[in-house]
């Protein structure tokens, strides 16, 4: 698509979005596998002053009803192939302005007629905002289980193209492969600062080793986002050739830890380096390995352009190098809350520093180390699950007394869900895979890939199910 295209595409949709009654402060949710459509949405709802609000393409019926009630949605997009959960969902009754329906040809032509039939009688749509004005909401998973709104406004996400811009070096011409989802904010705010730049953006409608191999092959990208578990699936596909990276000058992986097994291999495949980024949806992209500078494997980088960084002990104090703690960010691309939850705002952000929540250590040359999740959250191939999710799920059957779920390293996803379970007496006992497939019905890709069966599971002080001792159970296995 031409540039020119692109804005004809982006001043139709906002205006279309106008006649439809939205207007600027209303949350539009998206539903939408990665496309070229997805990205016109953006574009047009940012220039008509929408809260963008970009659901994982992965959620199951409650999870989007979740979304739906939190964000206060007016107006839901959705791809076709989604059509029967839509259905099942609140969204008919929830949207006021209803759903757009979109499929592999487009949505543009989804639009009723009747939207277009009055688009001269609208007034010019307004192109410019209040900079404090919020523009994106991003779900993501806290440690009680219910995702939580990310707001960010028009002046976090410019700092965060700023600060893409410095670090990517991108520029008018060049061209960037999105390898990961348009829905999480990392590759969104990617594709988002690349255009802003001149550059151009490569849209995988699929993240197949097919697909991406075929977009290296035909429009030789500079630059590469893509998770660890996508870069595994291609360094280790036959038809992968050395040349299909000539043109990258910088691979970005993140969302999961990129371990030494997967460096070495890419290196080895592709003669090149993969530099690993940090970030949260609280703060966008906040660290990254320096790309003029020595790549220390295992580390996730120096702090990026705009950013502040500290290692706290549990009660405040600022730890010196080397010493693990907790990772404090402080920077102009942080989230101005979560939405409508004032608490979980206050808990999390304190005098404009974020509590990210994870185990990090800093050395002498400002290379960040981590440590581990100090939530419970589970990092399963870019996607966030809350142990309590699936556990929740497996209690549902009526032989299962007790269940506990944990996350296991994993050199591919990241890391694997790996579930306990005791069974009361006296129940007729289902098979480990029915058990599975049980919970698959329930939570999807949440469900487990390991079931053990256990007498008892662990409890801690309190009576709740004691992780730490799970995970030594797996240690001892």
């Amino acid at each position: 698509m031409s540039w020119v295209d692109l804005e004809e595409s982006c001043n139709a949709l906002a205006r279309r979005y106008l006649n439809l009654g939205l207007r600027p402060g209303d949350r539009i949710a998206s539903l939408m596998p990665n496309s070229l459509e997805l990205l016109i949405h953006y574009l047009s709802g940012l220039r008509c002053g929408l809260v963008l609000t970009p659901l994982n393409y992965r959620y199951t019926v409650p999870e989007i009803n979740h979304a739906l009630e939190v964000s206060g949605a007016r107006c839901l997009l959705h791809h076709c192939e989604r059509q029967s959960d839509v259905d099942a969902s609140n969204a008919p009754r929830a949207c006021e302005l209803g759903c757009i329906r979109a499929n592999d040809a487009g949505f543009l032509g989804e639009l009723s007629a009747e939207l277009s039939e009055n688009l001269g009688d609208l007034p010019p749509f307004q192109t410019e905002h209040d900079p404090d004005q919020p523009c994106f909401l991003f779900f993501t998973s806290g440690s009680t289980g219910k995702p939580k709104g990310v707001t960010h406004t028009r002046k976090s996400l410019g700092w965060m193209f700023s600060s893409v811009a410095e670090v990517t070096g991108l520029k008018p011409g060049e061209q960037f492969l999105a390898g990961s989802s348009l829905s999480h904010i990392a590759s969104s705010t990617f594709a988002l600062s690349a255009l802003c730049r001149g550059a151009s953006v490569l849209v995988p409608n699929n993240l197949s080793c097919h697909c991406l191999e075929t977009l290296l092959r035909q429009h030789h990208p500079q630059v590469v986002m893509a998770l660890p578990v996508t870069l595994f699936s291609l360094v280790r596909d036959e038809r992968l050739q050395r040349s299909d990276f000539s043109s990258v000058r910088l691979c970005i992986s993140g969302g999961d830890k990129v371990n030494h097994q997967l460096h070495v291999e890419f290196e080895q495949a592709t003669g090149q380096r993969i530099d690993e980024c940090y970030g949260m949806s609280e703060i966008g992209f906040a660290s990254l390995s320096p790309i003029e500078a020595e790549n220390r494997i295992g580390s996730v980088g120096q702090m990026c352009p705009g950013f502040e960084g500290c290692i706290r002990s549990a009660d405040g104090r600022e730890l010196s190098s080397g010493e693990e703690g907790v990772l404090w960010v402080k920077s102009p691309t942080l989230t101005v809350g979560y939405w409508n939850n004032p608490a979980a705002t206050a808990e999390t952000i304190q005098e404009g520093w974020l509590n990210t929540g994870d185990a990090m250590r800093l050395d002498d040359d400002g290379y960040l180390w981590f440590c581990g999740r100090r939530k419970q959250i589970i990092v399963h191939d870019g996607s966030n699950i809350c142990p309590q999710d699936v556990e929740e799920a497996l209690m549902e059957h009526p032989a299962v007394d007790q269940a506990g779920v944990i996350g296991i390293e994993d050199d591919v996803h990241g890391q694997n869900v790996h579930a306990y379970v005791s069974f009361k007496t006296g129940c007729s006992v289902p098979t480990i895979p029915d058990l599975i497939s049980f919970a698959r019905d329930r939570v999807g890709y949440k469900a487990p890939e390991v079931l053990q069966v256990l007498p008892s599971l662990p409890l801690n002080s309190v009576g709740k199910i004691n992780r730490v001792a799970l995970h030594s159970l797996v240690s001892k296995h």
